[in-house]
């Protein structure tokens, strides 16, 4: 077996990866379905390792320039793509949820002139996660 992580990328065509089955090593229980992967695992693989940086250096900007050997400009640069995707991703989830953009996302474009605005979105998730801390 491997010691590098999997990616959320196909080896073969780069395409992302969808999970299908979950086991526990420990009684062997197999669950098979179609998962929906957390926004932080559909990211690049690239943003999620900027992402462990970021929390190891504990939000340290020039602490991960120093490591990295690059300058800050280049590390607060990733850091807004990292965000960016990472809204896109939250954005993505929301819209993809049938339940939710009957209604909201249409009330929404009315406000906004045909464009969805993701902050309700994102303000949403930040509170869900706060409080599962």
């Amino acid at each position: 077996m491997s010691e590098l992580p999997i990616t959320n990328e196909c080896p073969y065509c780069t395409k992302t990866l969808n999970v299908v089955a979950c086991r526990c090593d420990h009684c062997q229980v197999e669950v098979r379905g179609d998962f929906p992967p957390a926004p932080l695992g559909n990211l690049p693989t690239a943003h999620q390792r900027f992402i462990e940086m970021f929390v190891l250096a504990s939000g340290n900007l020039k602490e991960i320039a120093t490591h990295a050997g690059v300058s800050y400009p280049t590390v607060r640069s990733r850091l807004d793509k990292v965000i960016a995707a990472l809204r896109d991703e939250i954005a993505a989830q929301h819209e993809g949820n049938k339940e939710d953009v009957q209604g909201e996302v249409a009330g929404k474009k009315k406000k906004t002139g045909g464009k969805a605005d993701s902050a309700p979105a994102i303000s949403q998730r930040v509170a869900d996660i706060i409080k599962q801390i």
